[in-house]
């Protein structure tokens, strides 16, 4: 019933139709995506695409240990019906047939047994009007009215702007991180699924909001600020002006986080908190 499918013996005709007739649909197990981010993945199937689950892999000692791809959120078991006991075949067998590193799988998967889980906050399809009144913070409010002197603005990809985002991106040391995410950028742009929000203070621009951008969701990829201007509370701003123009016809999605000052922060606009359960090797953490 359950099935182990390299790249090469996918029928990815059959794997895309299953994730959109799925309860769980999601952008990250969509074939081009795990492409541009993993590039090396296979799969496995209940039954005749019934349900699946794809795996990404990354080789470290010349051994193939199942992680997430920088960027990628969340994966898991899709299928028409979020099926507990299905999704229990699944977890068994990515426990018993792969060195799983870190796997996420998605909000709307359920287990029998307790996994860990992680944070993420969404905002629904609203008003907007009623959500600034009833849901924002207080302090959120009153900051993101102290920046009405900002300008918003939706720019393009080109070079300029590409060098804010790597002069400016916080947590990705690595020049390899760095280089992976400004080609994600490019994917996302070619795919007509990138939109770049910009504040600006008079003609400085200093901060952006890197979103992806799907039918019926946006999804906070990044927000990059130049610290310089901190006082002036552009991701507040930011924020509040995406919700305004977006909000009425958009899901909002942040994205994470488990950090405690950036969860308040979203928390803040009416977030709503989502987690998603995971599976991580502690003994392979304590390796890396």
């Amino acid at each position: 019933m359950m099935k182990r499918l390299k790249y090469h013996e996918i029928d990815f005709q059959k794997y895309s139709k299953c994730l959109e007739n799925s309860a769980q649909q999601n952008w990250y197990a969509k074939k081009e995506v795990l492409d541009e981010l993993s590039g090396n993945w296979e799969i496995l199937v209940y039954e005749d695409y019934k349900a699946v689950l794809p795996v990404p892999l990354k080789k470290k000692f010349g051994i193939n240990f199942v992680i997430m791809p920088l960027f990628c959120q969340q994966l898991g078991v899709f299928s028409e019906k979020d099926d507990i006991e299905i999704n229990n075949q699944f977890l068994q067998f990515l426990k018993k047939n792969y060195k799983v590193f870190l796997y996420s799988f998605n909000h709307h998967n359920s287990f029998s047994e307790h996994l860990d889980k992680k944070k993420n906050y969404t905002i629904p399809v609203s008003d907007y009007v009623i959500l600034r009144r009833k849901k924002y913070f207080k302090g959120r409010k009153s900051t993101a009215k102290c920046a009405q002197h900002l300008i918003y603005k939706e720019i393009e990809l080109n070079v300029e702007h590409i060098s804010f985002v790597e002069k400016h991106f916080k947590g990705l040391k690595k020049e390899t991180d760095i280089k992976k995410f400004k080609d994600y950028l490019k994917f996302l742009h070619h795919s007509n699924s990138l939109k770049l929000c910009a504040a600006y203070l008079e003609e400085k621009l200093i901060n952006v909001a890197v979103l992806v951008d799907e039918n019926s969701k946006l999804s906070l990829l990044g927000l990059i600020n130049d610290e310089t201007y901190k006082t002036e509370n552009g991701p507040s701003f930011l924020i509040d002006k995406i919700l305004n123009h977006y909000i009425h016809e958009k899901e909002f999605n942040f994205m994470g986080s488990n950090i405690r000052g950036i969860e308040v922060f979203f928390k803040s606009f009416g977030g709503e908190l989502q987690e998603y359960p995971y599976l991580q090797s502690k003994i392979l953490k304590k390796l890396s």
